[in-house]
């Protein structure tokens, strides 16, 4: 009954730990160089499926025909440039896990800071003005009330 058991808890361990297996892919390259430039380009580009994760990470279909076709590429002796600019014109800008810094994206990089001054500029003011309402001038009678208290607590 035992052995039964162990059999069981096995063969069940085997069958869950192929479909971890089988999601990963392994590619050929013809030197170092080229795995290095797939791995890198896997990095910069984004899975559309995913959109928060890189095509090495990911293991969306989509991700994994995307990385078949770098490889494809970079065998086929195209640059990083080239393999990039197609990616782009296929699927657009949001491939590029980092996009690029160009007039159409100056508010996606640029927008974060120029919110955050803007806001400390309308908190400075905001916070002037109270100061303003606050400090206004003692009349006589007010100010003789000061000084007398003042003189009763220090003496």
């Amino acid at each position: 009954m035992k052995a039964m058991f162990i059999a069981a808890l096995l063969a069940a361990s085997i069958a869950g730990a192929v479909p971890a297996l089988a999601a990963i892919q392994v590619f050929k390259f013809n030197t170092p160089e080229q795995e290095q430039r797939f791995q890198s380009l896997s990095d910069q580009l984004r899975c559309l499926v995913c959109q928060n994760e890189n095509l090495s990470a990911s293991n969306a279909d989509l991700a994994k025909d995307l990385r078949r076709e770098i490889h494809g590429m970079i065998v086929q002796g195209k640059t990083n440039k080239q393999i990039i600019d197609y990616m782009v014109a296929r699927y657009g800008e949001f491939v590029l896990y980092k996009p690029r810094i160009e007039f159409r994206t100056y508010l996606l990089w640029f927008g974060p800071f120029v919110l955050i001054i803007i806001g400390v500029g309308v908190l400075m003011v905001f916070v002037r003005k109270q100061g303003r309402k606050h400090t206004a001038a003692l009349n006589e009678e007010e100010r003789r009330r000061l000084d007398d208290l003042i003189s009763r607590h220090s003496g």
